[in-house]
């Protein structure tokens, strides 16, 4: 994971921690909404596909996702000068589709509700002689996930604030929270996910993975619509005693407004789910806390309508706003 992280300095600057202080707590806030593909998922896309032969990165890649992953793909791939295909849902937001585009990937287009995307991506990796990389259940994904939380470690330290003492995490699949696990030894680790959709808590309270029930409800986080996590994640984070949250559609749009109003930050829903939790009180701000504000790739219309939800609840009104290097 060190070496993760050392790649991925080598290639980007850290993104910003913001703090804010919350009930007389300063809780620092990472800003990987603001890496270049707009998600964290451009760490365990560089560190995956520079693991890669020069046969490997001849043939490509195949990914599936419903469009951070994709674009970490694309961004890696462009830059390595590989080819590569993307699995992605018909109803991907279209922010994230044409930024995948954009960046010279090959779209597959499929539908969430009837067919498999690991499926259709399996199939065309065999028949290109592609290298397949999923969104979570990887390694490597899980590694460069991770340099995260290591970044933050240092920006936290330097800032003052001492270690992370406990992290909050948005969750689908679970590559970023299980990579910042792994990254943080010492710190406790809350992952969490939107309701309905929260199979990553379900399972840790289980002991075992629980899939997402029939017919989940509609959510706004598409990136958290993972239908089952996967043994590898769930491990790292089983393994770790992590806990799990869920929160509501409602909180997710108060915390996109929050973001934007406190923070100066577009957050998408997904990203913004960690940071639910805590204006929703489902998370006490304690010394050493952070905030992972893991994505802000949004359509605009959908966004102005998040923003226009009625404000969150006052939180204390003593901002530090600096950002941290």
């Amino acid at each position: 994971m060190r070496d993760a992280a050392e790649k991925v300095a080598r290639i980007l600057p850290p993104t910003p921690l913001f703090t804010f202080e919350i009930k007389g707590m300063r809780v620092a806030f990472k800003a990987e909404s603001l890496q270049p593909i707009g998600a964290f998922k451009i760490r365990g896309a560089w560190h995956r596909l520079t693991a890669l032969d020069e046969e490997s990165r001849r043939r490509g890649v195949v990914a599936f996702s419903s469009g951070n992953h994709a674009q970490g793909i694309a961004w890696a791939a462009k830059r390595l000068g590989m080819p590569a295909t993307i699995v992605m849902p018909a109803d991907a937001p279209a922010a994230k589709l044409n930024g995948t585009l954009a960046l010279g990937a090959e779209v597959v287009r499929y539908d969430r509700a009837t067919e498999s995307r690991e499926r259709i991506a399996a199939q065309l990796a065999e028949a290109r002689g592609a290298t397949l990389v999923p969104s979570f259940d990887d390694p490597w994904i899980i590694e460069g996930q991770g340099s995260a939380g290591i970044e933050a470690a240092a920006q936290m330290t330097a800032a003052g604030l001492g270690a992370p003492a406990e992290v909050v995490i948005p969750c689908g699949g679970g590559g970023l929270a299980a990579g910042i696990a792994l990254a943080l030894p010492e710190a406790a680790i809350t992952v969490v996910e939107p309701e309905g959709w929260d199979d990553m808590r379900r399972s840790l309270e289980a002991s075992w993975i629980e899939p997402v029930g029939p017919n989940p409800p509609p959510t706004a986080c598409d990136s958290l619509q993972t239908q089952r996590v996967s043994p590898l994640t769930f491990d790292v984070l089983s393994r770790r005693d992590a806990r799990g949250l869920a929160v509501s559609e409602a909180e997710v749009r108060m915390a996109q407004r929050w973001a934007a109003e406190h923070l100066r930050l577009v957050v998408e829903p997904g990203g913004a789910v960690a940071l639910a939790a805590l204006l929703a009180g489902k998370v006490a701000p304690v010394p050493g806390l952070l905030v992972i504000l893991s994505g802000g790739n949004v359509d605009i219309d959908a966004y102005a309508r998040a923003i226009a939800a009625p404000a969150a609840a006052p939180v204390d009104p003593a901002p530090v706003r600096g950002l941290v290097a």
